[in-house]
């Protein structure tokens, strides 16, 4: 028992100076940050925040920005990694952006982390916040109709200071550069379908989140090595403060606790999902953009393969694949969960 003990202080004492770290880098890392338009004086103690870094998201912004308003956000907090399609100006002119321009590394910012973490603690702590990428939806049981602060009302109400979402690959039908698409549409209509039964979760230490596998991506490149499959758990909304750090994009944070999303006595906590809108007909432009940079992944060589996949216009639907007709379907499938939320 007291080597338990002193074993569990010990994993604490590491967890809490890795975060003391990591809150060091991203105060080092402001520096690389250029104000383009500052309209944080306009965030009010009961707004919702959302928190992202882009690049070259012009096609996707329109739709991505209103559907998170009709959720709720009140103000995005949003660093442009150096766009070259209008991103920048763009988002300049939305009256409830706030925007920062960088050139520097997106992979040697821990893939933006820093440069949010450093936002994050300045405007958005004591608020609610998403972090979200350009490509990503979040929904919710009852979001049409219940929007983002009667979740918050309710999550404040419980003592819960954070909220997990399964991040779901939608694809098309057919080959993924003959979909056609439009800045402003609702990407769900083009990628329409989903794979709904090829997940695989373990508990991950020493951040005690969810490791989940799966998915389209999993299924489609990398079956003979799923173990390199990207991860599906996040964890995208959280009462910030300015201790917190996310330790990779949004799938685990510190302090720990704020990834204890799950129920171990064989029940449900309440979840999202976020729809992943990363294979509109713009993917494949992307992905070789993507494997010429190698600033999204760790490792970026090990991912060619990958890119070369996506270059090759694949069609990603097969004869499993499950057409997505709303919420309750999906947490009919055990892919979200009201828990005891409504």
């Amino acid at each position: 028992m007291a080597s338990s003990t002193l074993s569990t202080a010990w994993l604490r004492y590491r967890l809490r100076w890795k975060r003391r770290r990591l809150l060091y880098r991203a105060l080092r890392k402001r520096r690389q940050l250029s104000v383009v338009s500052d309209k944080t004086r306009l965030i009010q103690k009961e707004h919702i925040i959302a928190a992202s870094t882009v690049r070259n998201e012009m096609v996707r912004l329109p739709y991505f920005l209103e559907h998170h308003r009709n959720l709720g956000v009140h103000h995005f907090l949003i660093v442009d990694n150096a766009s070259e399609d209008g991103t920048s100006e763009y988002l300049a002119e939305q009256p409830d952006v706030s925007l920062w321009t960088t050139a520097h590394s997106y992979r040697l910012s821990r893939f933006g982390l820093d440069w949010l973490t450093w936002l994050q603690g300045q405007h958005a702590s004591g608020h609610w916040c998403l972090t979200l990428d350009a490509d990503e939806l979040l929904i919710y049981p009852h979001y049409e109709t219940r929007p983002l602060p009667a979740l918050i009302e309710w999550l404040d109400r419980t003592g819960r200071q954070s909220f997990g979402a399964l991040m779901l690959d939608m694809y098309p039908k057919g080959p993924v550069l003959d979909q056609p698409y439009a800045p402003g549409d609702d990407p769900t209509q083009t990628l329409s379908w989903f794979d709904g039964g090829n997940y695989m979760i373990q508990k991950q230490a020493p951040n005690q989140n969810l490791w989940i596998q799966g998915g389209v991506r999993a299924r489609a490149f990398f079956s003979e090595d799923p173990r390199r499959a990207p991860t599906m758990g996040k964890v995208p909304l959280v009462k910030w403060h300015w201790r917190y750090v996310y330790v990779n994009s949004s799938h685990a944070l510190l302090p720990r606790e704020l990834n204890h999303l799950y129920d171990e006595m064989g029940g449900e906590k309440t979840s999202g999902i976020l729809l992943h809108t990363k294979f509109l007909n713009t993917v494949v432009e992307k992905s070789a953009e993507e494997k010429e940079r190698q600033q999204h992944f760790q490792n970026s060589a090990l991912y060619e393969d990958y890119y070369d996949a996506l270059l090759n216009n694949p069609d990603l639907w097969c004869e499993h694949s499950t057409r997505i007709t709303g919420w309750r379907q999906l947490e009919a499938m055990g892919l979200m969960s009201r828990g005891n939320w409504i």
